[in-house]
């Protein structure tokens, strides 16, 4: 998320054209589209939400691996965490759409959190290599103020039982409000899953973070 490039996902809305995913997608040629666009600052050093990014790194498991994104995420990680069905939704040129459209029950969602939470380990084999999930929920840019973002992790901090106490806090973030919530310290996971597609960016949050802050966090001990 800090390609450097022009991008704005953010303050246009996902159905409007203008928007830089919708845009990508409804282009003859969604990375080619992602690589043309102009740089506007120094890569690396400025966070913008751009799901651009996470297409190119579909594209490049693709490529890699030889295998279609999501029969490659069902093989090494779907299936050996006993998963159950998903989804994931095509572009126009009929490729899976790596920045979004991916859907799992909730319970499945837990369950990758779960791993997370075991350094990448599940009933005794280790799933992702335990190095690299450390290094992906490290901080590696500021957002705003003290939100931070890792390797597609937002990194933040809860207050646990009392507004004194601040623990680790490492969130996946889905439109609509998906939600995968980690908290370290307390070996919790949450999930959540909504169809709040119709509400802006930040009224998804909002909800989000109530449900976590005032019902959840204050019954952890």
């Amino acid at each position: 998320m800090t390609l450097g490039t022009e991008w704005d996902e953010l303050t246009i809305p996902y159905g409007d054209p203008r928007n830089s995913e919708v845009a990508m997608e409804l282009s003859p040629d969604r990375y080619r589209y992602v690589l043309d666009r102009p740089i506007v600052g120094e890569p690396g050093s400025k966070w913008t939400y751009n799901g651009g990014a996470t297409a190119l790194l579909g594209r490049l498991i693709t490529k890699g691996t030889g295998e279609k994104l999501p029969d490659y995420a069902r093989r090494v990680l779907f299936d050996p965490l006993g998963l159950g069905p998903t989804e994931w939704s095509n572009g126009l040129q009929g490729e899976a759409a790596a920045a979004s459209g991916l859907r799992m029950r909730a319970p499945d969602l837990v369950r990758i959190g779960r791993m997370v939470l075991m350094g990448g380990a599940w009933q005794g084999k280790q799933i992702v290599p335990a190095a690299w999930l450390q290094q992906s929920t490290t901080p590696s840019v500021n957002i705003e103020g003290d939100f931070r973002y890792g390797w597609h992790w937002y990194l933040s901090e809860i207050a646990i039982g009392h507004p004194s106490r601040m623990e680790r806090l490492i969130s996946g973030i889905g439109w609509g409000g998906q939600r995968l919530f980690l908290v370290p310290a307390v070996n919790l996971v949450v999930a959540m899953n909504a169809g709040n597609y119709r509400k802006p960016g930040m009224e998804q949050r909002r909800i989000a973070n109530v449900i976590l802050t005032e019902l959840v966090m204050p019954n952890i001990t």
